[in-house]
């Protein structure tokens, strides 16, 4: 056989292969996901309707994600993936900022509050630390910079503790918005400190 086995105690089954009719089926599920969110109505957001507009059946879902709460928040981890890296301008404070402002203006969006919500609503929290291995990288690349120019940059531990913590939190438990001056003024504290 030319595809590598695998043994899950049922007997040896061929490996998933990347772009196979296991990707190409989630791929449709996700896009009917998408497709109903647009159009709207909350209800209308179904295994059901969702199985009928990808073209599988409901049990296919049901098989792969266990519940609608873990099939949204697959999709909203998904869409929470960063396209590139951070911008380089050569002043990894100002890349720094801007990237922090830019972080909290989408998840405090009508569209990343959502996102956020589901992924947290899921039985698993493994998607929560996927979101969250997002950002540290997207921070880890710009402090990386910083560090090859002989910069010292804050940990980033510090700046997901200190910055990214406080902003997820008044997203989903405070009626304030985290603004660009709550951001810098997050951003400030931590730069402040960290001065040797």
């Amino acid at each position: 056989m030319d595809q590598k086995q695998q043994d899950n105690g049922k007997g040896p089954q061929a490996a998933p292969r990347p772009g196979g009719r296991a990707a190409r089926i989630q791929a449709a599920i996700f896009k009917a996901v998408e497709e109903l969110k647009r159009q709207g109505d909350a209800a209308d957001l179904t295994v059901p309707a969702i199985a009928a507009r990808a073209g599988v059946t409901p049990s296919t879902i049901y098989r792969r994600w266990g519940t609608l709460a873990e099939l949204l928040s697959d999709v909203a981890v998904k869409q929470l993936r960063p396209d590139a890296e951070p911008a380089d301008s050569g002043d990894w404070r100002a890349d720094l900022k801007g990237w922090l402002e830019q972080y909290a203006e989408e998840m405090a969006s009508e569209p990343g509050r959502a996102m956020l919500r589901e992924v947290l609503g899921a039985d698993r929290l493994e998607n929560a630390g996927v979101c969250s291995a997002y950002t540290s990288r997207q921070l880890d690349v710009i402090r990386a910079r910083a560090l090859a120019r002989g910069d010292r940059p804050p940990d980033t531990a510090a700046l997901m503790d200190r910055v990214i913590a406080p902003v997820i939190y008044r997203i989903l438990f405070s009626r304030a918005t985290p603004d660009a001056a709550y951001v810098a003024g997050l951003i400030e504290e931590v730069l402040g400190e960290d001065k040797t």
